[in-house]
């Protein structure tokens, strides 16, 4: 592996609030964050091979865009600003952990994506340096939305602004089922496509049976298509897929930035890109 995320999906002041433990937000992001940056140190060391760390911030279990309550679709739990607030507390800790990147991951809520990006911005603007952000969004089914409603599309023009070194895809399906979404972002995105999927669906009692092998040719293809600069694996992946994937892709060239035509690209839940006068 050439980047290591830290373990701190749901090491925010909102996630740990379900165990009392809001008190340990910036203990943990640190910690979690020194010991990724050890790892990645120890072997970047080893062999002279740059390695990299991503602190990764989860969705939480909050949705900014949605309401809990059908009987009032105008409640929200919480706040864009709160949850920007919850952001940069953990930002503020994985930096001072070592992490080189900020990681908003497995988004299904673009709007908390949003409070995420904000986050990490002004903490970069705090800093006085580049604080790189890295997206990945999760599909809530195969027709390629999320859960607030947007396409593949419309969620990179909702946050093409903000520069992410990477976009991608991760979680909820295996890679057989990510392709055509894949196709998509790598054909639109002037940015590096990362994705990482669980290693197939999961059986019947919520385990992960795909071998390395399968998973490994599977986004072999997409490299092949010069889809994708940036592989890895979520849910079910062991580091014998990622070996795999690894020595699956070596031999490939990495995808080629594509230059957009300029346009004006706009998105609501669809995309809407207006065309030159």
């Amino acid at each position: 592996a050439d980047i290591a995320e830290t373990n701190t999906f749901s090491a925010n002041r909102i996630s740990q609030a379900d165990y009392g433990a809001e008190n340990l937000v910036r203990e943990i992001n640190v910690e979690s964050a020194k010991l990724a940056r050890q790892i990645a140190d120890e072997f970047e060391a080893k062999d002279g091979r740059p390695r990299f760390v991503a602190g990764a911030l989860g969705p939480t279990n909050k949705t900014l865009s949605l309401s809990p309550d059908v009987n009032d679709p105008g409640y929200r739990e919480i706040d864009f600003d709160y949850l920007k607030d919850v952001y940069r507390e953990q930002i503020d800790a994985l930096v001072e952990g070592g992490v080189d990147f900020i990681l908003i991951e497995t988004v299904f809520d673009t709007l908390n994506c949003k409070a995420g990006i904000m986050a990490a911005i002004e903490a970069a603007n705090d800093l006085g340096r580049d604080l790189p952000i890295m997206l990945s969004m999760t599909l809530t089914d195969l027709s390629g939305r999320n859960l607030s409603g947007h396409t593949v599309e419309a969620f990179w023009h909702a946050v093409r602004h903000a520069k992410p070194v990477t976009i991608g895809l991760n979680c909820s399906f295996g890679a057989e089922q990510l392709r055509p979404h894949v196709k998509t972002l790598s054909a639109l995105c002037d940015t590096l496509i990362m994705v990482y999927p669980n290693a197939g669906l999961p059986n019947e009692l919520g385990a992960y049976d795909e071998a390395p092998a399968t998973t490994a040719g599977l986004v072999r293809e997409w490299a092949d298509a010069g889809q994708v600069n940036v592989l890895g694996g979520c849910c079910g992946s062991t580091p014998d897929h990622i070996r795999a994937i690894a020595e699956a892709v070596a031999p490939l060239p990495p995808r080629a930035i594509p230059v957009p035509e300029v346009r004006t690209r706009l998105a609501g839940l669809e995309p809407f890109t207006m065309a030159a006068a």
